[in-house]
């Protein structure tokens, strides 16, 4: 429950500045008194002024009917709400072209410097900037695009406000609704966005905008390192794996059966045929390789809430895939040991359901600044005791198209699915030379340095920022 600060107590004139809103959310959840620290500011404008494009520059889209397709000669990659927050985009659903490219539907497409908000649903409100790499993609009504001016402001310095603090209150103090949460493009037109000298702007910006090269050179390099990994094995041809695009599994007879499964699933000829193209090269089996490392899933344990000052961030399934998580702040002294990874560690999304786009069975790699987090255990931790097959040359297997459908093969409960166990020991991982190997290696540990200061350089912008306001303001 929040509660008002007497520093700050509610006035009565503030519901006709709020249109008479009853819910509690603008008066309390910091968002009017965002706004009346912005006014000591010697020069705020409107985000509306600010902005070109449809619709004057802030916009979402129509309800429309999506059809998805697999080819990329008749499709576009095509963004939700949870896709926007993504650090890999790799396996996002695709659009068909021809309507995207319509009359009602061209303009939903993404231009770099762009800021997006998610504007339906729980989490309404979040915030991502549109990378040099997302040129091409298309987003989904469900999504506010802001395009900034650039004649009027740099795209870098308005996304940074937008994402500090007080674009972050601003924002949030916008969504309407209960049961679902929603914000149109006029309740965020009037936000105040703060003005400074232009070499300070400029400043701010060139940290977002080399955040956001980074963050798409992390990208081309785990993609590169997948291809790299499947072209040295003499496997090229299976990196562009289409699933959909073979024959289904109807109609097939299984002989030789053991104890461990009888679930039609798990014997799927599409899957036993990626198995058995893997094997047909130098391989070792995944439990194997992990006999003197780890293969199964974290500690259960009682979480007991923390603040982040005394505390550590609790990744979980959803949160992992992000760009920047954010998990819950739990106590480490209150929990096991095991709940950290160690450098290197694959883990896998474990529980969950089959749907196309859900995580389950999707991969995260643990190194660099993610080894601070805490990890729940619904991950299944793939680590190597083998030094000659590191945790990145895992990575850059698992994150393919062929490890996931395997994975997704070997399903096993009810409702909620895991990762069968004796069969995920079984998965051959097809071994390239050494010097391959650590090469592949090299190229995943280098993306995710790049992604780390990524990171470190965004949080420089903000901080830049929010010193300078609340200077201003004193």
């Amino acid at each position: 429950m929040k509660f008002a600060s007497l520093a700050n107590p509610v006035m009565s004139d503030w519901f006709a500045d709020q249109g008479l809103r009853l819910d509690a959310a603008p008066y309390i959840g910091g968002s009017l008194e965002s706004k009346n620290m912005l006014a000591r500011l010697p020069d705020t404008v409107p985000l509306a002024s600010l902005t070109t494009g449809h619709n004057g520059g802030i916009f979402n889209g129509p309800i429309f009917r999506r059809v998805y397709l697999t080819d990329p000669e008749h499709s576009v990659p095509f963004l939700g709400t949870k896709d926007m927050m993504a650090a890999d985009l790799t396996g996002l659903p695709r659009l068909r072209k021809s309507d995207a490219e319509s009359a009602s539907l061209s303009y939903l497409q993404l231009k770099p410097g762009m800021t997006l908000i998610s504007c339906s649903g729980f989490n309404a409100g979040r915030r991502s900037y549109v990378r040099p790499d997302m040129e091409g993609y298309w987003s989904s009504q469900d999504t506010l695009k802001v395009e900034p001016n650039p004649e009027k402001i740099q795209s870098g310095y308005l996304y940074a406000f937008l994402l500090s603090k007080f674009g972050e209150s601003l924002v949030r103090g916008s969504v309407y609704g209960s049961a679902v949460k929603h914000i149109e493009p006029h309740h965020i037109a009037g936000l105040p966005v703060p003005r400074f000298e232009a070499e300070f702007e400029t400043r701010v910006h060139d940290l977002v905008e080399e955040a956001a090269r980074l963050r798409a050179k992390f990208q081309a390099k785990v993609v590169a390192a997948t291809a790299d990994l499947f072209r040295s094995v003499g496997l090229p041809e299976i990196n562009n794996y289409r699933w959909h695009e073979q024959e289904r599994d109807l109609g097939f007879e299984v002989s030789g059966l053991g104890t461990s499964s009888l679930r039609a699933l798990n014997f799927a000829p599409r899957a036993r045929k990626l198995a058995g193209d893997l094997a047909s090269v130098p391989h070792a089996q995944l439990g194997q390789i992990c006999a003197r490392g780890q293969l199964g899933s974290g500690v259960r344990f009682r979480r007991v809430d923390s603040d982040p000052d005394h505390g550590v961030q609790l990744i979980g399934q959803r949160q992992g895939f992000w760009m920047r998580p954010e998990g819950r702040w739990i106590s480490a002294t209150h929990a096991p040991s095991g709940i950290f990874a160690e450098n290197e560690t694959v883990m896998i999304a474990s529980q969950g359901t089959l749907g196309e786009n859900e995580v389950f069975c999707q991969p995260i790699f643990v190194t660099g600044s993610w080894l601070n987090h805490a990890y729940t255990q619904h991950f299944l931790r793939v680590v190597s005791g083998d030094p000659e097959i590191p945790g990145a040359y895992l990575f850059a297997f698992f994150r393919s198209e062929v490890a996931f459908r395997l994975l997704r093969s070997m399903s096993a409960g009810g409702k909620q699915q895991d990762i069968h166990e004796v069969l995920r020991a079984e998965i051959p991982i097809p071994l390239a030379p050494h010097a391959d190997r650590a090469r592949i290696a090299a190229t995943v540990r280098s993306a995710y340095r790049c992604r780390d200061r990524a990171d470190v350089l965004e949080d420089k912008a903000l901080a830049l920022l929010t010193a300078a306001i609340e200077e201003a303001t004193g």
